[in-house]
């Protein structure tokens, strides 16, 4: 028995903090091959016009003006599909402009909601968010090498990467970092996606999305993809996603919060699958 596939649309792909666009361009090509026209934003935060704020409020805009710039479909869907921050922003612009598009997906995105979302807003108020967001390791992270080999050398002794698919490592090696030269290192690179603002995106995780959704209700069916191993939803909850996508939640088995680029073919399949399954609900 065949899986069904989801009708061939425009696919607005938004990335996870510190990973640019490029870092998933094995699973965006896949999508691509699903007959998918695919447009991503490069990297979040970088804009002047849309800088980093208390619950993400001018980086959704940016998704939304994004939007708003692209192509008229000419009457294919348009899906959302994000993964961990992207699908936050995603939802969040959804809901926003419901026109935007016709199906969301987040995957592995830690929405915080409840209870949750109040802990979040009081560690927010104080430095404990400093010291328990992943930010507390990221304003360390390094960020110069003296060469791309150097670079890959560097990120493939770590344990995180270990599992990673080869070519979305290669990826990550190409749009994760960019030249940097002097006249000691002329090979030398750094980080593309700055650290400074990769800690800001953390420190200011959305606590607002129960009255965000109060407010701008989502009326277009909206899905998850987790991990089976993903330690970001264990610490969130599930409660607050099944709310959201009505229990349309798909698991990837073996997956860790990074599965998009641990497993990309699979992930790709699922994206299908899952946005197959969307679309009836939004007729």
């Amino acid at each position: 028995m065949s899986m069904p596939s989801a009708p061939p649309g425009q696919i607005v792909f938004s990335h996870g903090n510190s990973f640019p666009a490029g870092t998933y361009n094995v699973l965006l090509r896949q999508l691509e091959q699903q007959g998918h026209t695919v447009y991503a934003i490069d990297k979040y935060g970088h804009d002047p016009r849309y800088p980093v704020s208390n619950n993400w409020q001018y980086m959704v805009q940016q998704l939304i003006d994004f939007c708003a710039g692209l192509p008229d479909p000419q009457g294919r869907p348009r899906y959302l599909i994000g993964h961990s921050m992207g699908g936050i922003l995603s939802v969040m612009a959804a809901a926003r402009v419901p026109q935007l598009a016709q199906a969301v997906l987040m995957l592995d995105s830690p929405v915080f909601g409840g209870w949750r979302a109040g802990v979040l807003r009081l560690t927010k108020q104080t430095s404990l968010a400093q010291r328990l967001s992943p930010g507390a390791t990221s304003h360390r992270r390094r960020q110069e090498w003296p060469s791309e080999d150097a670079v890959l050398q560097h990120f493939a002794t770590k344990p995180v990467f270990a599992s990673w698919h080869p070519e979305a490592l290669r990826d990550y090696i190409r749009h994760g970092t960019e030249p940097h030269p002097s006249l000691e290192l002329p090979l030398r690179r750094k980080l593309a996606f700055d650290r400074d603002i990769e800690t800001a995106i953390y420190n200011t995780l959305p606590d607002n999305l129960d009255r965000w959704l109060r407010q701008h209700p989502l009326q277009i069916p909206a899905a998850m993809i987790g991990g089976s191993r993903s330690r970001e939803l264990r610490q969130i909850g599930m409660h607050t996603p099944r709310r959201i996508t009505q229990g349309r939640i798909y698991l990837l088995e073996g997956g860790t919060h990074l599965f998009p680029l641990e497993q990309p073919d699979q992930t790709a399949s699922l994206v299908s699958r899952a946005l197959a399954e969307l679309l009836p609900a939004s007729r």
